[in-house]
């Protein structure tokens, strides 16, 4: 199983990391962490140090209830740390989380490898245009309504069955416009409750039935400090622990902020598969 990123096979038979920089100032967990050139390098280069294949950089939050941002600001935020990155690493495979046309574009132009968008699509009618024309690799996550709606909207007839009918019809929408690389991102924490959460990573592995690379995005989460009644800060040990969970069920793509321990669980996870009698 691979995906082609600029010209580069990537084999996702053994799962990746994909590390997460987030360019706002206002997300969950490290919003306004990284000002400037120096703090952003020095974050990238050790999410590469410490094995990222990918690095996942997003302009505008999408924590429920996040506030919205207009498009020239997500622009404004995320092409000069485009190019910063790719000065300074420039075989750094880029993902832009965005679900807007334009900015997936823009980056593109600037050398982004990857579109990671949360909508999949249902926010901007361009979007899957555009990734048609360029051939990137496209993520595609399932989520209902947006950012600042998608809590009031978890509700499902049959959660699973809904999720799977979903992708069935954006996989084919992609095949139509002859988008190559389709990865799916079940969207744990995008209109969903706490227990319909759980649902999805207990069943994550029927998704494998698609034949395509399956990308979660557990990293410190309310689903973990909620359980564990703690706090993002706090929440690596049971992000760790999910991540476990995840893998033994299919995923592909690990999104983390902890690239280093992300890394050891697919190890430990890969040896333990390799031993299986």
């Amino acid at each position: 199983m691979t995906i082609n990123c600029k010209g580069e096979l990537v084999d996702l038979t053994t799962p990746k990391v994909m590390g997460i920089m987030n360019l706002t100032p206002d997300s969950f967990f490290d919003g306004g962490k990284y000002k400037d050139a120096s703090t952003i390098l020095t974050r990238v280069e050790a999410m590469l140090n410490d094995g990222a294949t990918f690095i996942d950089m997003g302009a505008y939050s999408s924590r429920p209830g996040a506030e919205h941002v207009p498009e020239e600001e997500e622009l404004k935020r995320m092409l000069p740390i485009v190019d910063l990155i790719l000065r300074h690493f420039p075989d750094t495979l880029i993902s832009i989380d965005t679900f807007r046309n334009k900015v997936a574009k823009e980056s593109i132009e600037h050398g982004a490898a990857i579109i990671n968008d949360i909508s999949a699509g249902n926010l901007d009618d361009e979007m899957f245009a555009t990734i048609s024309k360029y051939q990137v690799p496209y993520i595609m996550m399932h989520m209902k309504g947006t950012p600042q709606s998608m809590q009031k909207e978890a509700t499902y007839d049959d959660l699973i069955k809904d999720l799977r009918f979903y992708f069935s019809e954006k996989i084919r929408q992609a095949t139509e416009l002859k988008i190559n690389d389709v990865i799916i991102d079940p969207g744990f924490g995008f209109a969903k409750t706490m227990g319909q959460n759980y649902t999805l990573l207990n069943h994550l592995d029927l998704f494998q039935t698609f034949g395509l690379p399956i990308l979660i995005g557990l990293s410190r989460k309310s689903m973990i400090y909620k359980v564990l009644e703690s706090s993002p800060k706090e929440a690596l040990n049971g992000t760790t622990a999910l991540h476990t969970i995840a893998l033994l069920k299919g995923t592909n793509i690990i999104r983390a902020h902890d690239v280093k321990e992300a890394v050891e669980c697919i190890k430990l996870v890969e040896a333990l598969k390799a031993n299986a009698l």
